[in-house]
């Protein structure tokens, strides 16, 4: 019997696990300098909560902003909870992992992309593309040296 080891399952699994590492140094010691991030995710996830008035505004997909103001902040297994503000309105959602679409720490330039396709194989997730371009504008002139990496190379 011949199996495959699914390369692009295990990179999700381990992606995911490395926001869920990061979250939980946050919500013990919060955002350190000028660390932010901008998570955007499915809000049609059948595990996503948030408002209506939310998911009526953002039927599809909606980026949220972990800066300055968020509060209840609970990292779990399968995903996390946080309260974010609204229009000087609290609002609590909860994103499921597997929603996520992109996580952006802009002020480092770091940015993982979960790309989903349907291939002639399967419908799995494609493998995770990192890239560094995917984050705005650092506010200081310093330069940095940003790095992408493409796993397109290594596909069959």
């Amino acid at each position: 019997m011949s199996r495959d080891i699914d390369y692009g399952n295990l990179m999700h699994t381990a992606m995911r696990g490395l926001i869920k590492t990061v979250l939980q140094d946050v919500a013990q010691h919060g955002l350190p300098g000028a660390h932010h991030f901008f998570i955007t995710f499915d809000t049609s996830h059948p595990d996503a909560e948030l408002a209506d008035w939310l998911s009526d505004r953002y039927p599809g997909e909606m980026t949220v902003v972990m800066q300055h103001w968020f509060e209840n902040l609970d990292v779990g297994d399968d995903g996390f909870a946080i309260t974010l503000n609204f229009g000087d309105a609290p609002e609590p959602l909860y994103i499921p992992y597997d929603a996520i679409k992109t996580f952006v720490d802009p002020s480092v330039e770091f940015g993982l992309r979960f790309e989903t396709g349907e291939s002639e194989e399967d419908e799995e997730d494609k493998p995770i593309v990192v890239e560094a371009d995917m984050a705005e504008e650092v506010e200081d002139d310093t330069p940095h040296d940003a790095e992408v990496v493409s796993l397109d190379s290594f596909r069959k």
